[in-house]
């Protein structure tokens, strides 16, 4: 699987992320974003969301006002089906390596996009691990750093491991 890094997207906390050019990508995340709740997102095993562009297509095309970097994700890529994506896999993104860790829950945050929002990305079926649900992976994946790097627009996000 191979796609490419369409945006990289950083903020001082909460959302939207805005476009950056590129940013280094450390073991606690992008150097220059930030989190508005430090509780619930960020540290090691969430350093990095990351976020289809065919769901964000999708989601505008349903009306919904979201672009890049709306829903909160530090990167967002096409050519990445959310339905293959598992925790364990290793990707190598622009001079870093990442591992996907888990799905991530959509929080109260997404809201002020619409109330429905959520429901379009998430439900009970992905929340107990249901790698069949239509939905799964498409409200975004976390991914620990395994390789810090420079991650830039435009680079190649590609498969190089899978899990044991």
């Amino acid at each position: 699987m191979q796609g490419t890094i369409v945006q990289v997207s950083l903020s001082p906390g909460g959302l939207p992320k805005r476009a950056v050019a590129g940013a280094f990508l450390t073991p606690l995340g992008f150097e220059g974003d930030g989190h508005a709740h430090p509780a619930v997102h960020g540290g090691p095993d969430k350093a990095v969301l990351i976020v289809a562009a065919e769901t964000i297509d999708e989601l505008a095309a349903l009306g919904y006002p979201v672009y890049p970097g709306a829903l909160g994700e530090n990167l967002t890529v096409r050519g990445l089906d959310p339905r293959w994506l598992r925790p364990g896999q290793q990707y190598r993104a622009g001079a870093a390596m990442i591992e996907l860790t888990k799905v991530r829950t959509p929080c109260r945050s997404l809201d002020v996009y619409g109330p429905q929002l959520k429901q379009e990305i998430y439900d009970a079926r992905v929340k107990a691990g249901d790698i069949a649900s239509p939905r799964w992976a498409k409200s975004g994946f976390y991914a620990r750093v395994l390789t810090p790097g420079m991650v830039q627009a435009d680079d190649i996000i590609a498969l190089v491991a899978m899990p044991a």
